[in-house]
């Protein structure tokens, strides 16, 4: 019983820091998962050698090739690209160019990381948006709530889905038939709400939409040489992708495969590559599987899968499912949505021993925590950018703001892929 108290008040106490932000959530973590492993040897429940075995290797390879692809792209300037191709396109006007931007970065969010597309499309668009001479919030909050929809879509798109599907075994395939067609459905109404919400910023007329159609895209591709090769190397990955259960290859096998060929013929130089890593991230998981280890060794998930178990007896599984989906998307929304997906997935595996289907539960733990980031600044990374990056501007994006725009697009969104989850259920069933 005290190990269970030590370990489960260590990782909470964790959570509360990593919430209050006044320590970097990395640090937070890695101290987090010293001071299970330390408490684990004193009272006898947790080894060094079981908190390695906790680590998933699998997530941290498929995120590191991923990363590795994204740093080598990011100085070519197609990401710059992009967002000066969606400005032209858009002629001057909001409505169009809030579609264009929101999908550029959704499409990139579903095969690359949401943060480094955010962070390299959104100074641009800042900058469009001061020679239209227009809000540029509207822009800059689509950009990360969209992206943040859209990433829930792929295997690859977002990390909780990465987590999910090395944890439950699902291929890529698997989220390109049960996600895919319902986040489409999901990602055009959260469309509507936020041209809704911001009706009046877009009503505003252009003053300068000559500058914006005389933009030309290829200035902003610095190496359209290396930019192309590392497409080529990317298209092949997911096409890999498509085929990883055929070739009984695991896709970090197939990232980092494909990070391997990008390095060997672009030949970046490496330590400019290496910076732009985000090893942090790499960290960030590595300390989190630590801890929840430990929870996991000291019976903690045990006693709350116990009490799961008891709640969902007499319930039915497709309200149980919606449950979970709203639990977990509040809970993402207060907290960083990473931590309780790695928590719960131990949760879910002993459901699934005590006879439960847990097949529709790993799509609930996704849509739930994919969608829950929207519902504040601090629920996802790339809104904790987007909201730094507005400091820039006349306008920055306020708490208070985001409350008024981001929550209510969390809220339908949830709303939606709730109707879409029961109507999709026996899918996900089998």
């Amino acid at each position: 019983m005290i190990s269970e108290i030590i370990a489960a008040v260590i990782f909470l106490a964790c959570l509360a820091i990593i919430f209050t932000e006044k320590i970097h959530r990395t640090s937070t973590a890695i101290a987090g998962a010293i001071l299970m492993v330390a408490a684990g040897k004193i009272l006898g429940f947790y080894s060094e050698a079981t908190a390695i075995a906790a680590v998933d290797f699998n997530t941290l390879g498929l995120l590191l090739g991923m990363m590795i692809l994204v740093a080598i792209l990011e100085p070519t300037g197609f990401f710059q690209f992009l967002a000066v191709w969606a400005g032209r396109i858009s002629k001057g006007s909001p409505v169009r160019l809030l579609v264009l931007l929101g999908l550029v970065t959704t499409i990139l969010s579903m095969f690359l990381d949401n943060v480094t597309t955010v962070v390299l499309i959104a100074p641009v668009t800042i900058l469009i948006s001061e020679i239209l001479g227009i809000h540029p919030v509207p822009f800059l909050m689509a950009e990360a709530l969209l992206a943040n929809t859209g990433g829930v879509a792929t295997l690859v798109g977002d990390p909780p889905n990465i987590l999910i599907a090395s944890a439950a075994g699902l291929s890529f395939n698997d989220f390109l038939v049960n996600s895919l067609p319902l986040i489409v459905v999901v990602w055009l109404v959260a469309l509507l709400i936020l041209r809704l919400l911001f009706r009046k910023e877009l009503a505003v007329r252009p003053t300068n939409t000559d500058a914006v159609s005389k933009l030309n895209p290829v200035e902003a591709l610095e190496e359209p040489k290396k930019a192309q090769r590392v497409l080529i190397v990317l298209g092949t990955a997911i096409l890999l992708f498509f085929i990883q259960e055929p070739l009984n290859v695991s896709p970090a096998f197939i990232a980092l495969s494909a990070a391997s060929v990008a390095m060997i013929w672009i030949q970046p130089p490496m330590k400019k590559m290496l910076e732009l890593i985000e090893w942090n991230v790499l960290l960030f998981f590595a300390a989190l599987f630590v801890m929840v280890g430990g929870l996991e060794s000291a019976g903690v998930l045990r006693w709350l899968a116990d009490l799961v178990i008891q709640i969902q007896v007499g319930v039915p599984p497709v309200v149980f499912g919606l449950v979970i989906i709203w639990v977990i998307a509040i809970l993402s929304a207060l907290v960083d949505n990473i931590p309780i997906t790695i928590a719960l997935i131990p949760v879910i595996h002993q459901l699934g021993q005590n006879g439960v289907n847990i097949a529709p539960l790993w799509w609930a733990l996704a849509f739930g925590a994919g969608l829950g980031g929207n519902g504040t600044i601090i629920g996802s990374t790339a809104n904790i950018i987007v909201v730094t990056l507005s400091e820039r501007t006349r306008s920055p994006i306020t708490s208070k703001l985001w409350n008024k725009r981001g929550l209510p697009v969390m809220l339908g969104t949830c709303a939606v892929i709730s109707i879409l989850y029961v109507f999709w259920f026996p899918l996900f069933s089998r």
